[in-house]
This record gives structure tokens, sequence and C-alpha cells, in this order.
């Protein structure tokens, strides 16, 4: 399988993942909805015998929403990262056929990788030298 190829299937699986990962926040988002429905509903003062009860409840629920976001940010740092090298390779190579198999100007216009050799570009990219 030519190098092209192989960028392309990584490419059309992280967008399915990415897919995926927005199939599940659409998911959080409604279960959300519906958890702040339901402690709009229960969770008031006179359904626990003191502060200290309904704080420790609220506070449960805030964790749980916050280890979901947590998990999320991580995945989505790895896919991140994992295209960031991907092209960072591909600008080093230099493929000569305009990014991702001559595909019309690559991906570097996209993600803000335009023009490389402006003397500002961090070690190992751009112009080699």
């Amino acid at each position: 399988m030519m190098r092209e190829q192989a960028y392309l299937h990584m490419l059309d699986a992280t967008a399915k993942m990415q897919w995926n990962v927005a199939m599940i926040l659409e998911a959080k988002a409604i279960e959300a909805e519906k958890v702040r429905n339901w402690a709009l509903n229960h969770l008031s003062e006179h359904a626990f015998t003191s502060h200290v009860e309904q704080l420790k409840e609220t506070l449960g629920i805030h964790d749980q929403l916050v280890e979901v976001i947590d998990a999320l940010t991580k995945l989505e740092m790895g896919l991140a990262h994992n295209l960031k090298i991907i092209l960072n390779r591909e600008a080093d190579g230099g493929m000569g056929m305009g990014g991702f198999g001559g595909m019309g100007g690559g991906f570097e216009d996209q993600f803000g990788m335009g023009d490389l050799d402006d003397g500002s570009s961090s070690p190992g990219m751009g112009s080699k030298g």
C-alpha cells in the first residue's frame, strides 16, 4: 500500500472516530438535560436533612460530568496529536505532491500550516537546512 493511501486510511479512520465522538457528545447533551431537569425537581433543600448532604449529592453529579469531559478531552488531544504527527511527517518528507497524494493543496492551509519556510518555523518543520 502506498504511503498516501495509508495516510488517507488513517484520516478516514480519524473522521469516523470524530463522528462517533460527536454522537457521544449529542447523547451526553441529552442525558445532561435530563439530569438537569431531574436535579431541578428533586434536589431542593427539602429533600435533604442537612446542607452537607445536599452539597455531597450535587458535587457527585458535578464530578461525573467532569470525568466525562476529561475523558473526551483526552481522546481529542490524542487524535490531534496523531494528526499533527502525520502532517509534520508529510511536511518534512516532502512527498512533492502538494500534500496527501496530490489532492490539490493538501491539508496545510486547513490546519494553519501554510508557508512553513518563513524563517519562524520550529525545528523539524519547514526547510531543512
